[in-house]
C-alpha cells in the first residue's frame, strides 16, 4: 500500500446533492469579480484579469513603478536604453551587432517592447548564471561562508 486510499469504484453522489452543487456552482459565477461603469452597467472580469488588477493594486500601494506597455508597442533607441538601463550608444551597438531585433522607420530605428523584454530576460538569466557559478566556485574551494580579516583581526 502506497499510503494513499484506493478508490476502485466511482464515486455516486445522489441526484438531490448533485443539484446542491450545480446551485452553489452558478452562485461561484454569479460571484465572480465585476467591473462596474459610471453608468452602472456591470462586466464581469476574468480571474485572470482580477488577480492581475489585485497584483497592480498591491504593487502601487508598496510605491512600487508600474507601467503596462502593449507587445506590439514600438520603441525609439532612447526609450529602449532607459528601458534596460543602459547608454543609447550601448544599446546602438547592441542593435548593430544583431543581439535584438530593431526595423527603420524612415532613417531611424525602432525596436518592439516584447524583443526589449525578451533581450532583458536572456541577460537577466545569463548574469545569474553567471552569479550563481561563482558561488558555486566559491563553494568548491569551501571560502563562501569565510569572512576577510577586519581592521581589528590584524591589528
Amino acid at each position: 500500500m502506497t499510503g494513499q486510499a484506493e478508490c476502485e469504484t466511482p464515486l455516486l453522489i445522489p441526484q438531490e446533492e448533485q443539484q446542491e452543487i450545480l446551485q452553489l456552482y452558478q452562485k461561484i459565477q454569479r460571484g465572480r469579480a465585476k467591473l462596474v461603469g459610471p453608468d452602472g452597467k456591470t462586466h464581469r472580469l476574468p480571474n485572470s484579469l482580477y488577480s492581475f488588477l489585485l497584483q497592480l493594486i498591491a504593487d502601487l500601494s508598496e510605491g512600487k513603478s508600474v507601467a503596462i506597455i502593449q507587445d506590439e508597442t514600438t520603441l525609439t533607441t532612447v526609450e529602449a536604453s532607459n528601458m534596460l538601463g543602459v547608454s543609447r550608444q550601448f544599446f546602438v551597438n547592441l542593435l548593430k551587432r544583431g543581439e535584438i531585433q530593431h526595423h527603420l522607420v524612415g532613417t531611424h530605428r525602432r525596436v518592439y517592447v516584447r524583443d526589449i523584454l525578451a533581450y532583458k530576460a536572456k541577460r537577466d538569466a545569463h548574469r545569474r548564471k553567471i552569479l550563481d557559478d561563482l558561488v558555486q566556485a566559491e563553494v568548491n574551494e569551501g571560502v563562501y561562508d569565510v569572512m576577510p580579516p577586519t581592521d581589528a583581526d590584524t591589528g
